[in-house]
């Protein structure tokens, strides 16, 4: 699954559009690299969005293409 489409259907952020600009502005990195908005996720990556107050840190533990809003947090475990 794309990294766009994947922090869209998680909730992480609200839109995809705001997931490509991000990822184009260099702010969303898989283990360890910066990516471009078509990276493939796979289970087990983690992943570091950059955010004006901060950053989120998280490790994929699923990929689905649809999930609804009580199941979005079993994709991805926060990282300390």
């Amino acid at each position: 699954m794309r990294i766009d489409k994947f922090l869209k259907v998680s909730r992480i952020l609200k839109r995809r559009t705001v997931a490509r600009e991000a990822a184009e502005a260099g702010k969303i990195s898989v283990n360890g690299k910066e990516v471009k908005p078509s990276y493939r996720l796979k289970q087990g990556d983690e992943v570091e969005v950059a955010f004006a107050a901060g950053s989120l840190k998280f490790r994929v533990l699923g990929l689905r293409e649809t999930v609804k809003k009580e199941e979005a947090a079993s994709l991805y475990e926060i990282l300390p």
